[in-house]
């Protein structure tokens, strides 16, 4: 922990943390665009074009969440969700969400739901796979034709074989940018529907399955693993793609070298046998990978809703280390994860050299005759089978993860769900308004009642107090009416609709006007008389924007008995038949607590039913009926009068009110009155003397709003950032060793090649037989080049595994060192995502990034060198070329990654809203909004999703075009060879 001390450290997190802010708006900007994709011609769709005036609007301005364009009927959660729940519903037998749910039964939902796609992008991938097959078939005739002393340079023959080249590479390169494209989308779509049925099924879970499932846990499952499975889209169709590129790539062999190609059948049937048995043990370190994921996940989350707690108690190192700890356990899957991640690599670099090697060697054995065309032929055929086994390693890792998650997933929707069918339903003319009878209900799913025989019936109208001592039971019968209770036997009927307040207050991040309305119209004369009630129009005339001030999250810059008293104005507003306060005043002052007592319960709520559970046994002798419990069971229940002389329970709670009352006399003294005095103020309307509220602090800023929209940096990502990523780990010292080992890698394969190429016949005129010397040598140089592999990606491995553990380490030393102004201004849906998705981008795929842009980088100039020892000439063919790639790279690249920083960004307000949904889910129910928050939850997954649909979109535009140059490029050069005199081209 001693590096954590630094100061320097601490800005490499703390600055985009603190540059950060609510983006609670991020669904309000969305204008209704039509997508550009759904409306463009056939043209445009195959070369991207649509997408210009995005790319255009990218180099004007920096694009933001409004500029985005919608996302299509058929790619939005609005327009494919219902479809994918009648499909789940269907295959299901027992309803979406119910115990009938499994993997295989998700899995058949979402192929109904993108079938079309999935069988398009099967017919071009098939077109993909013959294509990339036209290459390495024509390569034996093309370099016959160049050593073919008698053919002329300018006959028909050369250019139908550039012509089948070039037209093969096109069609390649088309259907792989659109079958990328269409599976990209596939992935967006599955993303969207898992998290909408995560959602959904969130909102209907039972009060046990809510204490089963974690909050950390539910945003893992929305943050992560839908993500996974959504990844897994792109490979798709790779489990018949692989064994079929295999199969042809060997038939071509089998044409090449004969019976020599069953060595390279034998060798990639080893190679994908050692996978498979890879795949498997990467599956079970996924599934240890995610459930300590989801333990530390857990804890943050709880840590941060109480850090204000901490901090008040010095416990910030404690607890840090408890995450620290937590992360070390994750740190151990990932290191077992990043070996087999490393021999899974490393047999796909190794397995080319050891196919050609096999199959050389056995054409030696066997005296099977091989020229120069026929070895590059086979080389290149085996870059086939390269790219085969390539995609079998990353199909099984992606594949593992998928299953691990879709379990995950379809375990989450097998929970058990919120069942109030045993609250029937009375007549709207009934004088009833609450009739239990013989009702046994259990906060658990045991048999055992927590509420045990109740008996209870409440007329229309009525004020019913319920008290009792602590565990009594008071919050569970409240929590039976509201359906939250496991029903053991009984039955409970209501009549109208219900409010709830809860014990502890539930505020949204959103102002305080939306907060109170929850939904309903404005209605100002009733607004006004709410506000009023509850004593709200004071405290809203010094906040600085009134009832539009930004509430941050829970109410943080709110006070204790603020956030209680916009909670029962919430309730008041709604109008309900039936009024449910658990002890509703134990956040507020004596007089605030009577003040609203007479305004709200005595006076606006006079004609409706209300049930209010309290300690407070000053609120108690205006109620019409009094409960009293005692564990689990109501004890004595009559008006006030009646109770003080039926039993002692009621008399034991009214001693130990008075002995309290006793204990505080001096804090009773400054308040100005006794219990006593406070009850006969509020029953007595002409002797109410407004109450001082100087107790309750108001936190605000006379400038800004506390919580603003979250920001993002613009403009190119500063050298400073890589350099930092890449000197976060041993101060960049293998960085260097990476990159030799990858030139070294480069120039052995070349050499291997080229050797092997240079010492076979150039013909089959030429007799003169392959040596055994030949293929040593190139054995020894495949070899080597295969060392320098497994220098390479062990070295990235450690570099990633270790930049990601000392970001974890910066970032939440920063967190927990931040100051509460800091924490206040910060949702922590926000926070979360930096420490789940953005951290699992650091620890999965930052180093593959990298490690990829050193690999294609070094590949691109290898490229270069070997195409120019054809002649000098081929050079003025890349001076143009690559000033028009520079150029498109350039246009786009502006869009593209403020598209990518909108993604990052827009997804923060999504699992801000599940937090807040979690722990305001009995709210929601009884105030009957769900639908209204499963359309916010819509409108936040289509604003995550805009940007990175168009972000997948911008790649393949830059990517077509790119694949356009090579093969423009590909053309010339070829025309090039076949064109100019034999005393310029380098034998």
């Amino acid at each position: 922990m001693g590096k954590l001390q630094e100061e320097e450290e601490e800005s490499l997190v703390r600055e985009p943390l603190l540059s950060t802010t609510n983006g609670h708006n991020a669904i309000k900007g969305d204008e209704e665009h039509s997508c550009p994709y759904s409306t463009a011609n056939l043209y445009k769709i195959l070369t991207f074009s649509w997408l210009n005036p995005l790319l255009d609007l990218g180099n004007q301005k920096t694009i933001d969440l409004n500029d985005v364009p919608q996302l299509s009927q058929d790619d939005s959660a609005n327009g494919i969700y219902p479809i994918f729940r009648e499909q789940l519903v269907r295959i299901s037998g027992d309803g979406a969400g119910g115990d009938g749910i499994s993997s295989p039964k998700l899995v058949k939902a979402l192929f109904w739901l993108t079938w079309r796609e999935v069988l398009f992008t099967a017919l071009l991938s098939l077109v993909y796979i013959f294509a990339s097959l036209v290459g390495p078939y024509l390569i034996d005739f093309f370099v016959q034709y160049l050593n073919d002393p008698a053919a002329q340079r300018f006959n028909s023959r050369g250019y139908v074989l550039v012509s089948a080249f070039v037209l093969s590479k096109i069609i390649e390169s088309l259907s792989m940018r659109h079958t990328s494209f269409k599976l990209e989308k596939i992935g967006i779509r599955v993303k969207n529907v898992l998290v909408a049925i995560i959602y959904d099924k969130l909102l209907t879970l039972s009060n046990q399955s809510r204490q089963d499932s974690s909050s950390g846990e539910i945003v893992n499952l929305m943050a992560s693993d839908a993500d996974k499975v959504s990844n897994f889209s792109s490979n798709l169709h790779d489990g018949w793609k692989v064994p079929l590129q295999a199969i042809l790539a060997l038939w071509l062999l089998y044409r090449n070298v004969g019976v020599a190609s069953l060595a390279a059948v034998v060798a990639t049937g080893l190679v994908m046998w050692a996978n498979i048995k890879l795949g498997g043990l990467q599956g079970t370190l996924q599934g240890g990978l995610m459930e300590a994921k989801d333990e530390r996940m857990k804890t943050t989350t709880e840590i941060l809703r109480n850090m204000k707690i901490l901090k008040l108690q010095g416990w910030e190192m404690k607890f840090l280390s408890k995450i620290v700890a937590l992360r070390e356990n994750e740190e151990g899957w990932l290191r077992k994860r990043f070996w087999t991640e490393t021999i899974s690599s490393l047999s796909f670099n190794v397995s080319p050299t050891i196919v050609a090697a096999f199959t050389f060697f056995v054409c030696l054995l066997t005296e099977i005759p091989l020229e120069s065309g026929k070895v590059l032929s086979t080389i290149a055929t085996v870059g086939i089978l390269k790219d085969a086994m390539y995609d079998l390693p990353y199909l099984i890792s992606t594949y593992s993860k998928a299953r691990v998650s879709l379990d995950r997933i379809s375990c989450f929707l097998r929970q058990k769900e919120f069942q109030a069918n045993y609250i029937k339903e009375l007549p709207g003319t009934s004088k009833v308004a609450i009739d239990i009878t013989n009702g046994s209900f259990s906060w658990s799913s045991s048999e055992t009642p927590t509420l045990k025989d109740v008996n209870l019936q409440v007329f229309n109208g009525m004020r019913v107090g319920v008290c009792g001592t602590v565990g009594s039971g008071k919050s569970s019968l409240l929590a039976c009416i509201l359906g939250e209770l496991k029903h053991i036997s009984g039955e409970i009927r209501l009549r109208g609709r219900k409010a709830y307040v809860s014990q502890s207050p539930w505020i949204q991040s959103g102002n305080i006007e939306e907060n109170i309305l929850f939904g309903k119209e404005m209605d100002k004369e009733k607004y006004g008389r709410v506000l009023e009630a509850c004593s709200l129009e004071t405290d809203l005339g010094v906040l600085p924007f009134g009832d539009q001030t930004i509430i941050g999250e829970r109410g943080i810059n709110l006070s204790g008995g603020q956030k209680q008293r916009i909670q029962i104005a919430r309730a008041l507003y709604q109008d309900a038949e039936i009024y449910l306060f658990d002890d509703p005043f134990s956040a507020l002052d004596a007089h605030t607590g009577a003040h609203l007592y007479k305004e709200c319960l005595l006076k606006f709520l006079k004609s409706k039913t209300v049930i209010y559970s309290t300690n407070q046994v000053e609120f108690l002798p205006s109620a019409d009926l009094i409960l009293v419990l005692k564990e689990g069971k109501i004890t004595q229940s009559g008006t006030y009068k009646e109770i003080l002389t039926s039993g002692t329970d009621f008399m034991d709670l009214v001693g130990a009110h008075k002995k309290a009352l006793l204990g505080h006399n001096n804090s009773v003294s400054e308040t100005g009155a006794c219990s006593s005095d406070i009850i006969s103020k509020f029953l007595d309307e002409t002797g109410f003397v407004e109450h001082d509220r100087q107790k309750e602090e108001v936190l605000h800023d006379n400038k800004a709003q506390l919580v603003q929209e979250e920001d993002r940096q613009k403009g190119r990502v500063s050298v400073e950032v890589y350099w930092k990523y890449i000197t976060a780990a041993f101060n960049g010292v293998l960085v260097p060793f990476i990159v030799l080992a990858q030139i070294t890698y480069q120039i052995l394969q070349i050499q291997s090649d080229y050797w092997m190429a240079s010492h076979t016949p150039v013909s089959m005129a030429d007799s003169s037989p392959i040596e055994a010397s030949t293929l040593i040598t190139y054995t020894a140089l495949a070899s080597s080049s295969c060392f320098f592999v497994f220098v390479r990606v062990v070295f990235v491995g450690i570099v990633g595994y270790k930049t990601g553990t000392i970001l974890f380490q910066r970032m939440h030393l920063c967190i927990f060192r931040a100051p509460m102004s800091f924490l206040d201004a910060t949702p922590s849906g926000r926070i979360l995502d930096r420490a789940s998705e953005d951290q699992e981008e650091v620890d999965c795929y930052t180093s593959a990034m990298f490690q990829g842009f050193v690999v294609n980088a070094v590949r691109l100039l290898a490229v270069i060198g070997v195409m120019g020892q054809g002649g000098w000439q081929i050079y003025l063919v890349y001076v143009p070329v690559v000033f028009f790639c520079f150029w498109c790279q350039q246009y786009s690249i502006t869009a593209t990654r403020e598209l990518g920083r909108l993604k990052g960004v827009s997804g923060a307000p999504l699992k801000q809203h599940f937090i807040e949904s979690i722990s305001g889910l009995t709210t929601i129910k009884c105030f009957d909004q769900g639908s209204r928050f499963k359309e916010t939850n819509m409108r936040l997954i289509d604003s995550s999703s805009r940007p990175q649909f168009y972000s997948v979109s911008a790649n393949e535009w830059l990517g077509f075009r790119l694949d356009v140059l090579s093969s423009f490029t590909f053309a010339l050069s070829l025309g090039f060879l076949i064109s100019m005199p034999r005393g310029i081209i380098n034998s």
